[in-house]
């Protein structure tokens, strides 16, 4: 982070990034993200995503017991770390200007800052039954997700779509509304569609009942981000 203030949510668990920050991330996963302007009323953040095959590549100098599985904040990051990202994004942003074998060097000259600081990604991250149903409702979130059904398009039994689920610490109900409500938020933010109709697109037959679910979900109603966007209009 350079400016501002930025939150990640995902289930229930919850990291904050502040002025010079910054968040290692593991690849499949989803976050709920909102960003506040700095007392200045700035904002400003650099993301960096490393492609599979750079990180199979890289052996790091220093690894961390286990590659990492979730995030990670690292608070206040030191000057040689914020300086090694600055030259690995410069190198993806100008593809043009920097050869590919330069490019790769500064990405894994990051990893290795990152490994010192006590994290690794790992090469290759096994999917897991949260992704795959992620995946799956949000293909049609206006579809009646059942149970049996997903167990049976899985080729398992309820009970250990159930368990499994459980292990990865989240519920099936939970996870397809998580899905539905972050694709209520798209389409209220990016389309004029009303209300009504996104509550059909994502699975309710009841606008109240969806924007019952949408204040539990977010804390304020449907409504209220038409209203955002037409002050801001």
């Amino acid at each position: 982070m350079r400016h501002g203030t930025k939150s990640l949510r995902s289930g229930g668990q919850r990291w904050t990034l502040e002025d010079g920050d910054a968040i290692a991330i593991a690849g499949g996963q989803s976050f709920d993200v909102s960003n506040r302007l700095s007392a200045a009323g700035l904002y400003e953040a650099r993301w960096l995503v490393w492609d599979r095959a750079v990180i199979e590549q890289f052996a790091p100098t220093s690894p961390a017991e286990q590659p990492l599985t979730g995030a990670k904040v690292l608070k206040q990051v030191s000057a040689e770390l914020a300086a090694a990202l600055e030259r690995a994004v410069a190198a993806v942003a100008d593809p043009s200007g920097v050869p590919d074998e330069v490019a790769r060097h500064r990405l894994a000259e990051l990893l290795v800052w990152l490994s010192l600081a006590g994290v690794r990604f790992a090469a290759q991250r096994a999917a897991t039954i949260a992704s795959e149903l992620r995946t799956l409702f949000g293909a049609s979130t206006a579809q009646a997700w059942t149970v049996p059904q997903v167990a049976d398009r899985l080729s398992m039994s309820e009970a250990t779509l159930r368990r499994r689920l459980s292990a990865e610490g989240t519920r099936f109900g939970d996870l397809l509304a998580d899905v539905r409500m972050s694709r209520a938020m798209t389409l209220l933010q990016s389309t004029d569609q009303p209300v009504a109709h996104i509550a059909l697109t994502v699975g309710y037959e009841s606008a109240s009942r969806f924007a019952i679910r949408f204040r539990e979900r977010f804390g304020f109603a449907p409504t209220a981000i038409r209203g955002h966007r037409r002050a801001g209009a």
